[in-house]
């Protein structure tokens, strides 16, 4: 489903990019030469195409591809690589793509994308720019969701094989043995007109209402203009267990186990510092501010219907 409900006008997506693949995602190393010949075939001339053998490496390379005066950036690979990328676009005029080569893929679900190569691809070749809202936590910038709880406890703890081997069975997997080590935790958050504090199992910072692959945040949009948070409340496991499946169903009582803040900043504070995730990777720790950074950024997206 389309989760840009009202980005304003749109325009014609440019013909030349850089493509720029996470060699370490999911599929990124197996699809890149597929990539390349799909773009090609769309229209979609290349004027820097590399598959990147060392994660940590990509922003630069974003970066360095902006600075070169390419019009469109194709970033192919998870959530992860996707976070680390936007900061570079953001205040510059070129588009940002995306090639969904991860393990959940929550933005791309957000804004629509198909998940399969072919789809993206034509998405790129044939759909529109649309300007989006980005989140942030303290001053970086992210693309979809932070989380506090029991996602940086995988996050941090993860074989990165397993991923690679079994893709969201392996990852759910190890998210389950990580779950009996899991404790709720004392939560205070700050609107600005009024100061909460609670026990809680899980916190969603979100952008779009994707998390794990999984629509969990309904209230949050890409455009929107406002941070979301969203509190799973309980002081056991059995209250995030609880609120995951009736989340993955789709129950009406799902509602019933979280609680969400919504507004153009938050402040977030824990007993003790606690890790945060942003957008599958632990990047930060409380107490921190969450932020919406309004129409930051220009994004490939599927034209609108009609």
């Amino acid at each position: 489903m389309d989760q840009v409900r009202d980005a304003g006008p749109t325009y014609a997506l440019p013909r030349t990019a850089a493509l720029l693949v996470n060699a370490k995602s999911r599929k990124g190393r197996k699809l890149f030469k597929e990539a390349c010949r799909l773009l090609q075939a769309a229209g979609v001339e290349l004027s820097m195409a590399e598959a990147i053998r060392k994660p940590s490496t990509m922003p630069d390379r974003v970066k360095e591809a902006i600075a070169s005066g390419a019009p469109m950036v194709i970033v192919g690979g998870g959530d992860g690589s996707i976070s680390c990328s936007v900061d570079h676009v953001v205040g510059s005029d070129t588009i940002f793509a995306v090639l969904p080569l991860g393990t959940a893929n929550s933005f791309a679900r957000t804004l629509g994308i198909p998940l399969d190569l072919p789809g993206a691809v034509e998405v790129i070749a044939k759909g529109s720019a649309r300007r989006i809202d980005l989140g942030m936590i303290d001053d970086d910038y992210f693309a979809n969701c932070a989380t506090l709880g029991i996602a940086p406890q995988i996050a941090q703890t993860v074989p990165h094989g397993l991923k690679a081997w079994l893709g969201r069975p392996g990852y759910l997997l190890w998210a389950a043995r990580q779950l009996w080590k899991f404790k709720a935790f004392r939560l205070t958050v700050d609107t600005g007109s009024a100061v909460e504090t609670m026990d809680a199992v899980e916190v969603r910072i979100a952008n779009g209402p994707y998390h794990g692959g999984v629509e969990l945040v309904d209230e949050a949009a890409v455009d929107s203009g406002r941070i979301v948070v969203q509190v799973v409340m309980g002081e056991t496991r059995g209250h995030l267990i609880r609120s995951w499946l009736l989340s993955v169903l789709r129950h009406r009582e799902r509602r019933k186990t979280t609680r969400e803040y919504e507004g153009q900043a938050i402040r977030l504070s824990t007993e003790k510092p606690m890790p945060i995730s942003i957008d599958g990777e632990v990047l930060a720790k409380t107490p921190v501010t969450a932020r919406i950074a309004r129409r930051a950024i220009r994004v490939a997206a599927p034209s609108p219907a009609g």
